[in-house]
C-alpha cells in the first residue's frame, strides 16, 4: 500500500498537467514501514527522453542519484517514481516494466485532455517480467 499526502499529490498532478501533452516524471520521497509507504515529498525530474516525450519518459541516472541524496538529507527514503500518461490510461507499459527498478513503487497518472483523470500504482517483480497493482491512496 502506498499513501500520498495531499501536498505531494497536488504537486504531482500539477506537474503532469503542466507538461501535457508530454509525459512528466518525478521522484516520491517518504517512509516505508511494514509494507506501508507514505509519500511526503514529490520531486520533479527532467524527462530526458530524446524522442517524442508524449509517448515516453526517461530518467537520467544522475537525477535519480540526486533524488536519493535529497531523500537521505531529509531523513526519508526514495519510495518510488511517478510519471504521466497523456490521453491514455494509467497502466504500466512494457517499456515502463523494462526500465523499472523492482524496489520502487511506480505511480502512473492518466491525464486526459490536460486534466487529471485517474492514477494507479505498480510494483514490478525482480525479474522485471510483470508488475502487480499496488493499493494507492491519495
Amino acid at each position: 500500500m502506498i499513501r500520498i499526502e495531499s501536498e505531494p499529490w497536488a504537486a504531482m498532478v500539477s506537474h503532469a498537467r503542466a507538461t501535457y501533452p508530454n509525459e512528466c516524471c518525478g521522484a516520491m520521497l517518504g517512509s516505508a514501514d511494514d509494507g506501508a509507504k507514505v509519500v511526503r515529498v514529490a520531486l520533479e525530474l527532467k524527462n530526458a527522453f530524446q524522442g517524442a516525450q508524449a509517448a515516453r519518459y526517461e530518467l537520467r541516472p544522475e537525477d535519480l542519484l540526486a533524488a536519493d541524496k535529497a531523500a537521505r538529507e531529509r531523513k526519508m527514503d526514495l519510495i518510488g517514481i511517478y510519471h504521466s500518461h497523456p490521453d491514455c490510461d494509467a497502466y504500466f507499459s512494457k517499456t515502463d516494466l523494462q526500465n523499472s527498478c523492482p524496489w520502487y513503487s511506480f505511480v502512473v497518472l492518466s491525464i486526459q485532455k490536460g486534466e487529471f483523470h485517474h492514477a494507479n500504482s505498480w510494483l514490478p517483480n525482480f525479474e522485471q517480467t510483470e508488475a502487480a497493482p499496488e493499493e494507492l491512496i491519495y
